[in-house]
């Protein structure tokens, strides 16, 4: 019997980023879905149930971090760890992240290695 792959979404507008943390997970054989924008991710969300979404914060279409609050918002959808993915730290807005429900960060850039492992110390909590 096989044990089915986790579940991954990641949301971020800028294609060259998505190919690259794609890219980088796939090794690791989990099972990964892409949004570029909140309200695919929203909709990717609710048909593919990940187990954690990688979120860039500065997505255009909505408040950076409108989402993560519509996702913690929801009953079915508040338990997925959101973890943001960002180049600054969040050094500035962290309060605000933590408050709308991220859980935690990956900064870039990260070498592969270092970021397969930030990914999967989120899927063990």
């Amino acid at each position: 019997m096989t044990v089915p792959a986790v579940r991954i979404l990641i949301v971020d507008d800028n294609i060259t980023n998505l190919k690259l943390v794609s890219v980088l997970l796939a090794e690791g054989g989990y099972d990964l879905r892409a949004a570029v924008n909140a309200e695919g991710a929203l909709v990717v969300v609710r048909s593919f149930r990940p187990r954690l979404i990688l979120l860039d914060l500065q997505l255009p279409d909505v408040d950076r971090l409108e989402l993560t609050r519509r996702l913690k918002a929801d009953a079915q959808t508040r338990g997925i760890p959101v973890v943001a993915i960002t180049a600054d730290g969040m050094k500035a807005g962290g309060e605000r992240a933590r408050a709308a429900g991220v859980d935690g960060y990956i900064t870039k850039p990260l070498p592969p290695q270092q970021f397969r492992h930030a990914v999967a110390s989120f899927l063990t909590h």
